[in-house]
């Protein structure tokens, strides 16, 4: 065999092994691409001296910048818009109903990116402040990349960034300009926090959540891979719970765990839970945004 396709095959079971990922024959031509910063700061040329760093002792800082290289984190503000509509207009309406007696909504953006998605969420609740007067309202937005997590942490956005999905009162009303960037503002940045997590984990605190993003996450899973991401979703939603998928991760496998909404194909209703199980917890939460 080619000692290069030993070599991609070799980075390719790390991304699969630490995100869940597979690195399928097609996306393969990135590798290169994808690792240029790494090889030109550690003076390598190929894929073959890049494995051969990695069998070394202490190469765990390595191993995950080669796989916060390779992922893919392609994001924007209100990214696909009749999401959000259908988020506004049916599901933040309903969960208003729901959670009326508690006044508390807890919602997961599962692959989160640099934080656009939550600041979009945010910014739907702000625009929307007559119904959420007086709630707590909490977005934890996870990631299983260290340094986009530390991105969305900061809120600032460059000026390509800031104009990708917002119109201008959008980003007049919600982000302030500064010499580096535009910031997100108090306002939004109080409901929400992040931290690095992988999906395949046990979920987050605080444990169950009202409504979940986990759009385009599970896209290069396998089959068993998908089913255990499922589970895992499953398991932090609460009996009366949405999730919602990226409209090209098609339906959910196993409907006795979620059943599709009317609203989109892509957003499901949490099955096969008898009793609400929004107050259970899991660990305690990390390091705000």
């Amino acid at each position: 065999m080619d000692p290069d396709e030993v070599a991609v095959g070799i980075i390719a079971g790390l991304l699969e092994a630490q995100t869940g990922q597979k690195m399928t024959q097609d996306r393969r031509w990135r590798i290169r691409s994808a690792l240029g910063g790494i090889f030109r700061d550690r003076g390598i040329s190929s894929n073959q001296d890049l494995v051969v760093l990695l069998t070394q002792p202490d190469q765990s800082t390595l191993a995950r910048e080669v796989v916060e290289a390779l992922l893919n984190n392609e994001t924007y503000f209100f990214r696909d818009r009749l999401v959000f509509e259908t988020l506004a207009q049916k599901v933040l309406p309903e969960l208003a109903r729901q959670r009326q007696a508690q006044r508390s909504l807890s919602i997961w953006s599962c692959g989160c990116s640099t934080g656009q998605e939550v600041l979009s969420l945010a910014m739907m609740f702000t625009e929307q402040r007559h119904r959420w007067d007086g709630w707590n309202i909490q977005i934890l937005g996870t990631d299983v990349s260290s340094s986009v997590v530390n991105h969305a942490r900061k809120g600032l956005y460059s000026q390509f960034q800031i104009q990708r999905g917002l119109g201008v009162s959008q980003m007049l009303g919600f982000f302030t300009e500064k010499e580096e960037g535009w910031v997100a503002g108090e306002q939004l940045r109080k409901m929400i926090r992040f931290e690095r997590h992988n999906m395949l984990d046990p979920p987050p605190y605080p444990g169950t959540f009202d409504l979940i993003l986990c759009r385009n996450v599970m896209l290069y899973f396998d089959q068993e891979t998908r089913q255990r991401a499922v589970k895992r979703l499953h398991e932090a939603s609460p009996a009366d719970g949405w999730l919602l998928l990226g409209g090209g991760e098609g339906a959910v496998s196993d409907n006795s765990l979620f059943t599709p909404s009317e609203h989109l194909v892509s957003l499901f209703r949490t099955a096969g839970k008898g009793d609400d199980t929004r107050n259970q917890a899991s660990s305690a939460p990390s390091e705000a945004a």
